[in-house]
């Protein structure tokens, strides 16, 4: 019998899920939340351009370089104390948001929020390998991605809603501050109810990997984030050089410490895994569609004239689409076997070739054309629902459940570098095409070269993933690290848990 097999189920697995959950849906909420408020956030704090971009940037970019090390505190120091820690200095760093009085308090609260979420959000994924039975986990994966991107799309309609409503005279203060009960609710029903997981042979963080891995993603993703606003400076085009160089190190590292007998940010043989190489490269395509939510808002309210409230609204047929994918998963599965992924990737290609021929044929005048572009957004979400619970297990099966954190990083991180490449590669294209006009013909022409982009990365990964299901999925387990444990149920407050191993 293996280790997996051999240890006990959690018998409260789903309630904790349920909390757990609380930290996949925040992070993506509040990243998308702010698109229709930078608008009221102008007017009101009177932030310039170059500060509009920080307080989604800031955000953006401490969340992607921090994923994987969160996820690693998780492996080492238990998953529900890091979710809590993040939990609350989220809410902190939310409240910080919406009390601001300046453009730069904004800003240092959102990198706050970006830093914390980063400790929470991966909790949830890691935990599916180590509370969850091999039968429960396609269901588990199911729902998470079912949560994870029905908060993007949510984000976008609850923006609006609340600026529309001006709850209480809050005006976009109250997109963050509705993070504030949420937060309440999980911590109250949420610590009696967690127990700790973690993995067997916890060791100390490996703080010069994390220090490298964090410069490594830094050196990427803030040049691709920063580098387009700031008209393409000198040092972007140096850190973008600099991050090959700072992986190479990073990598180097991770190996010499791996064969000293350390502990690693980054186990390298697990990354050797085979075909994990190619799945990850699949999740780079995957999220390529990140700027595809902001151009279509700017579509939707500069060249249709939306309303914020309807231009929010329209995000909804997105929405339903992505909650219904990922249920379908199973039935989907027994129709096509290991091509559920590259399945639900073609669908969201052709809901997007469709929605760009329906953008070059709808006159550009002060309507929304709510029937023609239901059909299309309902597709591309349910594409996307159906893909990304099997684009999780395709990456976190591949290795051993003692390092679930750290691969849900690593997944995480992957899917952030991917929305940054969109939001610069594909953002870029679109405001270059765009110029100096902004008339609505102007718009509805660089959004529809836009979806073309959109759509031959999401083809290119849908090959890649269709190649890849061709293969057998190999069975990863790693002797350094075995399967997580439940720490015993008598744990006190404040006491280490002890695995099944008896080692801390």
């Amino acid at each position: 019998m293996s280790n997996l097999e051999a240890l006990p189920i959690e018998r409260r697995r789903w309630a904790m899920f349920v909390i757990l959950l609380v930290g996949a849906f925040l992070p993506p909420l509040d990243f998308f939340i702010v698109n229709v408020a930078l608008p009221s956030i102008q007017e009101d704090l009177g932030t310039a351009a170059s500060a509009e971009q920080l307080v989604i940037s800031s955000y953006a970019g401490l969340y992607a370089v921090t994923l994987i090390t969160g996820g690693r505190l998780g492996d080492l120091y238990g998953r529900g104390r890091m979710f809590f820690l993040g939990l609350i200095g989220f809410a902190a760093a939310s409240a910080m948001c919406g009390l601001a009085t300046s453009p730069w308090v904004l800003v240092a609260g959102r990198a706050l929020q970006g830093l914390t979420a980063a400790i929470m959000a991966p909790q949830a994924l890691a935990s599916v390998q180590a509370i969850f039975p091999e039968s429960e986990k396609p269901l588990a994966l199911s729902i998470y991605g079912a949560v994870f991107g029905l908060a993007s799309v949510v984000g976008q309609a609850l923006g609006g809603v609340l600026i529309s409503l001006d709850v209480m005279g809050l005006g976009w203060r109250a997109i963050f501050l509705v993070n504030l009960p949420i937060v309440l609710l999980a911590t109250l029903f949420g610590v009696p109810l967690l127990r700790e997981t973690r993995a067997r042979q916890a060791s100390k963080l490996d703080l010069l990997g994390t220090l490298l891995s964090v410069l490594t993603l830094g050196a990427l993703i803030v040049p691709l984030i920063e580098g387009r606003e700031a008209g393409w400076p000198l040092w972007s085009w140096l850190t973008l050089l600099a991050a090959p160089i700072l992986a190479m190190q990073f990598w180097r590292y991770e190996t010499r410490l791996h064969q000293a007998g350390g502990a690693p940010l980054l186990n390298p043989i697990a990354l050797q895994t085979p075909g994990l190489g190619c799945a990850l490269l699949v999740a780079l395509s995957f999220y390529m569609i990140g700027a595809f939510f902001l151009l279509l808002s700017i579509y939707l309210q500069g060249a249709l004239h939306a309303s914020a409230l309807s231009a929010g609204l329209m995000f909804l047929p997105f929405g339903v689409g992505f909650l219904l994918g990922p249920l379908s998963t199973t039935p989907c599965k027994r129709l096509l076997g290991a091509y559920v992924n590259p399945f639900g990737m073609g669908l969201e290609v052709l809901g997007l070739l469709a929605l760009a021929w329906l953008v070059t044929i709808t006159p550009t005048h002060p309507y929304t054309p709510s029937g023609q572009l239901t059909l299309p957004l309902f597709f591309i979400g349910f594409g996307q629902g159906l893909a990304l619970p099997t684009l999780m297990r395709m990456i976190t099966s591949r290795v051993a459940p003692g390092l679930s954190g750290m691969i849900a990083g690593i997944a995480s991180s992957t899917l952030q570098l991917s929305t940054a490449l969109s939001v610069a590669v594909i953002g870029g294209v679109f405001y270059t095409l765009l110029g100096a006009r902004h008339d609505e013909a102007a718009i509805a022409h660089a959004f529809t070269v836009a979806l073309l982009c959109i759509a031959s990365c999401l083809a290119a990964g849908a090959g890649l993933s269709a190649m890849l299901a061709r293969q057998s999925r190999p069975s990863a387990s790693l002797p350094a690290e075995s399967s997580a444990t439940p720490c015993p149920k008598n744990l006190k407050r404040g006491e280490p848990c002890t695995t099944e191993s008896g080692q801390n």
